[in-house]
C-alpha cells in the first residue's frame, strides 16, 4: 500500500512539470508581444488580441496538467 502511495506522489509530481513549461510559454507569449509592439506600434491592438489568445491556450495546457495531477492524487 505504501508503494502505491509513493507511486501516486511521483506521478503527480511528474504531471506538475508541465506547469513550469506553461509558465515559460506564457513568458514567451508576452515577450513576443512586447518585441512586436516595439517594432510596429500601429499594430498594438491587433497584436494584443493575438497575445491574449496565445495566453489562453497556454493557460489551458497548464490547467489540464494540474487536473491530471489532482486526478492522479485523489481518484486513483
Amino acid at each position: 500500500m505504501a508503494m502505491l502511495e509513493g507511486a501516486k506522489l511521483i506521478g503527480a509530481g511528474c504531471a506538475t512539470i508541465a506547469l513550469a513549461g506553461a509558465a515559460v510559454g506564457i513568458g514567451n507569449v508576452f515577450s513576443s508581444l512586447i518585441h512586436s509592439v516595439a517594432r510596429n506600434p500601429s499594430l498594438a491592438k491587433q497584436l494584443f488580441g493575438y497575445a491574449i489568445l496565445g495566453f489562453a491556450l497556454t493557460e489551458a495546457i497548464a490547467l489540464f496538467a494540474l487536473m491530471m495531477a489532482f486526478l492522479i492524487l485523489f481518484v486513483f
